[in-house]
């Protein structure tokens, strides 16, 4: 399959397994109040964190072993066999210490969290990263967005007042599961699982573990945060960040598709030997993921403070404050998912990812202690402000020899600025005598409407190569 249908289905995953829950939002918001929504966020993010235990960093280590012994079917059955037994071990264990939290270590959560028991019982059956390595994002997109719609729909029929916040727990962690074992059908044909010895199944966790560090150190500046606000401040503070947060973990998924996509087919190349062909797909890229987030961020960023309340309820205004800050971070996921997944991880430099990850998490981790107890859900954000920028930064200390970096800040400030442009365009479109849901819209198609007159009128300024190939393919292929 083609990277550009990969993408379109990476990307259409990515944006039902994210958007749906925030198609729910306004409705569990306004069920459940700032303090569901912050139980249920705390809860949510201990379970993940499990999760990622449970499933090792397999993520970005399952794909790329797959990848790269996918033209021998007979070693790509031993690889596939191997990484899955090693994973029940993992996941297994990881699904009794969870039992055990939950019966014996969760407090005011506890109902909430057993009924997100199923969202580690799914670790055991998630090979996506098998089908991802092959290339076949088709089944996963297709079906997670139908598991995702049902459970949605399950959501908007059951979830009606605060006691029923154990339902949306449920019902998003049966959804999970399903999708999962769903998909596990779609590798009948493709690959075939053989016995092969422990020995041979272990030697994969050693490489895994290295790669859950960095994982579970992305996981503790992105959902610790609220672990430590709940810990730290109270639940009313939770559920403003909770849904600030959800916000911009929607919208960096279409950021992460980019990069599960180039992943196994860059780890391809770089076993073939074609770094210059990389360092192409890394230059393309980086234009185009920079143009989006600047578009993405400095967008959010302008029009928050009006879109939270009107999206989630009034009781959630000051989740609109959270956003504006919190936008910033998806240049940096960005410019950081594009250096990962198409330099280091591909050449398993492992080391430098971990590296990056573990310095991200310890800042958040110390900011978070220092700033929570004084500013609440706000020094949560500037805690994951500094962590988000620490990672990209580390990544420049140590490839700053190896990558045209000058190039690629060039494509960041060019896009910032021209984001800049476009959030005083809004911020002008704000003043106007229309309010609501039509007067978000006219701030959101006059920001359009700039950021893309003058990308346009940028690109063929300066004969950009890499977007306007694009473009002309796809006005060729539309006639």
């Amino acid at each position: 399959m083609s990277t550009r249908k990969n993408t379109l289905y990476n990307m259409a995953y990515r944006l039902f397994s994210m958007l749906l829950p925030l198609v729910t939002a306004p409705w569990l918001s306004r069920a459940v109040g700032t303090e569901g929504v912050g139980l249920y966020g705390y809860a949510w993010a201990i379970s993940y964190t499990f999760c990622l235990v449970g499933l090792l960093g397999l993520e970005n280590y399952g794909p790329r072993a797959i990848a790269q012994s996918k033209d021998d079917a007979a070693q790509l059955n031993r690889t596939f066999s191997a990484i899955w037994k090693m994973q029940l071990l993992v996941a297994g264990l990881t699904l009794l210490v969870w039992c055990g939290y939950v019966g014996f270590v969760a407090g005011e959560e506890k109902q909430i969290a057993f009924h997100l028991t199923l969202m580690s019982v799914s670790c055991l059956v998630n090979v996506d990263w098998c089908l991802m390595g092959l290339d076949q994002f088709r089944p996963i997109a297709l079906r997670n967005t139908v598991v995702k719609l049902l459970a949605a729909a399950a959501v908007f029929i059951f979830v009606r007042k605060p006691e029923d916040l154990w339902i949306y727990a449920f019902v998003w962690s049966l959804s999970t599961f399903i999708g999962c074992a769903s998909c596990f059908v779609s590798l009948r044909g493709k690959v075939k699982f053989v016995s092969v010895p422990w020995k041979e199944a272990l030697t994969h966790l050693k490489p895994c573990a290295v790669l859950s560090i960095s994982v579970i150190a992305v996981s503790v500046y992105r959902q610790m945060s609220k672990v430590m606000i709940g810990a730290l401040s109270d639940m009313h503070q939770t559920g403003l960040y909770e849904n600030a947060d959800k916000i911009i973990l929607c919208l960096a998924g279409f950021i992460s598709a980019i990069g599960t996509v180039m992943l196994p087919k860059v780890s391809h190349m770089t076993a073939q030997g074609r770094m210059e062909d990389v360092k192409k797909h890394i230059d393309a890229s980086m234009d185009l993921v920079m143009c989006m987030v600047c578009a993405l961020g400095f967008g959010l960023a302008s029009v928050a403070k009006e879109f939270a309340p009107l999206f989630f309820g009034a009781d959630f205004a000051e989740s609109g404050l959270l956003m504006i800050p919190l936008s910033m971070t998806l240049l940096t996921i960005g410019f950081a998912n594009v250096i990962r997944t198409q330099w280091v991880l591909p050449q398993k430099r492992d080391g430098i990812f971990v590296k990056s990850v573990l310095i991200g998490a310890g800042v958040n981790v110390a900011l978070n202690a220092l700033l929570i107890p004084r500013f609440g859900a706000m020094g949560a954000v500037g805690a994951t402000l500094a962590a988000e920028l620490s990672v990209p930064v580390v990544q420049f200390i140590i490839l700053r020899k190896e990558l045209p970096y000058l190039r690629y800040m060039k494509y960041t400030l060019t896009y910032a600025a021209i984001g800049l442009i476009m959030a005083g365009a809004v911020r002008l479109a704000a003043m106007l005598p229309v309010g609501g849901w039509l007067g978000l819209g006219v701030q959101v198609a006059a920001g359009s409407v700039v950021y893309i007159a003058l990308c346009l009128a940028w690109w063929k300024a300066s004969g950009n190569r890499h977007i306007l190939g694009v473009l002309k393919k796809s006005a060729k292929s539309g006639k």
